[in-house]
């Protein structure tokens, strides 16, 4: 990437080559942004890295490799040691600023980067049963799921993302019976709903609906064909209901996989998976069950695959699930589960290397409770209906945007609440609305009245102000940033992203004048400042899926 800091790594390597002959692993040299800015724009501390392949104090290391930078960096204006050997950099006003051009010839391009190098990654999240409407544990998933694909592809991965629809176990037939019991209740017929089935009001609307189309015909239809014609009109209604609340909170899905599928054909694919583990050694009957040998590959316990009474496990074609993903040519998965799911986590990499496929192929992050509190009082229920809140009603009342940076601004591993009243403040002390607001900002200075055509300057010798400075050297870090949260998989790293550089606009926003009849080429290079920031806030705020509005 061409951003200052790796700048300023590749002319370390490069001279650590020259000074001692030595050539340091990629990953040895590093350059951080100093706290205090007093210290420099940048930092490295290889000299202490190098203290023991050298054999010498990292301050001496320092001195030396001082002057070799200074020769191969003339973008420095300053290089100097400090401390027991950290060596700062002041980058000279014009390599900061070089930036500028180069973001607003990019547009929203810019952050993008080939870190990934096409690498083919399946990304499986949300997959929520579909007998009911999405709630607000699923709105977390979905948008760190969403916002990660957004950043791997982002950042030159070959991204599929992928919803796995259960609809082939109990949960479907309950969903069934509580339909037809909904039809019938419609209709003036005696009903009696499942006390396992699913009493909600959304799959009482859809056994009207039924009823309002297709009439009486069910009524006395035979049993079993109606009970395979309800369950594919609900499981049909309920993925369409989710797909249109997802599209509501900007979620979209390249690849519907149905658990159904691996139940077709005399169950091709579970057969193959269990011939194969069979040929291996793998498996063994015990208690009239079919086994799993998965302690072999560091599980607790072995697994069961098939059950006395015939019927398979909810692993077994989840086994196969997973081996199609990587039939398809994806060689990384990734899953988005509950927390519920840590020990389904090792038993499904036990099976995939006992399969022969590399350790490692899957990777899943697990999705920690969400508390809903609104005045400091925790809210389970909706007001409306009575039952949990849904993506839906979540949205319109706090809105997307707060929605989606909220359960994006923390790591999905740990536990949040979700402040209700904050997300709903048109104030600086709701963090989406602080960005925003910055962004706003930018677009209105650039479209005010008596603000002068745009045009790029040919120079930018007068962005001296130590303001300006913290922009150029944010904005500079943008394409890093993005390809380190794609690596980790790490969303929330730009939300603290977005905060710095808001900050960092805000104080200069109200420190600096940009547009000053009295000094139009001053007034110029501050509007191009102005308007790289506005670019790289917009693409930043993408990212998570958050819009950049021009007012508010």
């Amino acid at each position: 990437m061409s951003d200052i800091s790796e700048k300023i790594r590749s002319v370390i390597k490069e001279s650590i080559k020259e000074a001692f002959d030595l050539e340091p692993e990629d990953n040895m040299v590093m350059t951080e942004r100093p706290r205090d800015p007093k210290m420099g724009d940048y930092s490295t501390n290889i000299a202490m890295r190098l203290a023991k392949s050298l054999r010498r104090k990292p301050i001496e290391i320092a001195n030396d490799l001082i002057p070799v930078l200074q020769k191969n960096l003339p973008e420095a204006s300053s290089i100097t040691a400090a401390g027991a050997g950290f060596i700062n950099f002041v980058m000279s006003e014009s390599s900061l600023a070089a930036v500028i051009n180069k973001i607003i010839e990019s547009g929203d391009e810019y952050g993008k980067n080939n870190s990934g190098n096409g690498e083919k990654i399946l990304v499986e999240f949300v997959s929520a049963n579909p007998t009911g409407d999405l709630h607000c544990g699923h709105a977390r998933g979905a948008a760190w799921g969403d916002s990660i694909c957004r950043l791997l592809e982002a950042s030159g991965y070959d991204v599929l993302r992928e919803y796995y629809v259960n609809d082939a176990g109990n949960q479907i037939h309950m969903l069934a019976l509580s339909l037809i019991a909904r039809y019938n209740e419609y209709f003036g017929r005696p009903f009696e709903l499942p006390d396992d089935g699913y009493h909600a009001e959304d799959v009482k609307n859809i056994a009207i609906e039924i009823a309002q189309t297709d009439g009486d015909k069910w009524l006395d239809a035979d049993e079993e064909e109606r009970l395979e014609y309800f369950k594919n009109i609900g499981i049909e209604k309920e993925l369409k209901k989710i797909e249109n609340d997802l599209a509501l909170y900007r979620v979209s899905f390249d690849s519907w996989v149905h658990e159904r599928m691996f139940y077709e054909n005399d169950s091709a694919r579970i057969r193959k998976v269990l011939d194969e583990l069979k040929d291996r050694g793998l498996t063994y009957e015990e208690d009239g069950a079919l086994w799993f040998k998965s302690t072999q590959f560091g599980d607790d316990k072995d697994r069961v695959l098939k059950k006395s009474t015939g019927l398979l496990t909810y692993l077994t074609p989840d086994i196969a699930n997973h081996v199609y993903k990587l039939e398809r040519g994806y060689t990384k998965l990734v899953d988005l589960l509950g927390a519920d799911h840590h020990s389904y986590v090792t038993r499904m990499n036990c099976a995939l290397e006992a399969l022969g496929y590399p350790k490692g192929s899957l990777e899943v992050d697990l999705i920690q409770m969400v508390r809903m509190v609104d005045n400091g009082q925790e809210v389970k229920m909706s007001k409306r209906t009575g039952n949990a809140i849904t993506i839906r009603e979540l949205c319109e009342d706090v809105g997307v945007d707060a929605a989606r940076y909220f359960f994006v601004s923390k790591e999905v591993g740990t536990h949040m609440d979700f402040d209700m009243g904050l997300a709903r403040q048109k104030t600086n002390d709701n963090p989406v609305y602080y960005a925003q607001y910055a962004y706003t900002r930018m677009y209105n200075i650039l479209n005010r009245e008596d603000a002068p055509a745009f045009t790029l300057p040919e120079s930018y010798d007068l962005l001296k102000d130590p303001k300006e400075a913290a922009l150029l050297k944010q904005i500079s870090e943008f394409p890093k940033t993005v390809a380190d949260c794609a690596k980790h998989r790490a969303p929330n790293r730009i939300c603290g992203y977005l905060q710095q550089l808001a900050r960092d606009f805000h104080s200069y926003y109200n420190s600096c004048r940009v547009l000053d009849p009295e000094n139009p080429e001053l007034t110029k290079e501050r509007m191009a400042l102005v308007k790289a920031c506005m670019i790289v806030m917009k693409n930043a705020l993408d990212l998570i899926g958050v819009s950049a509005p021009e007012k508010m």
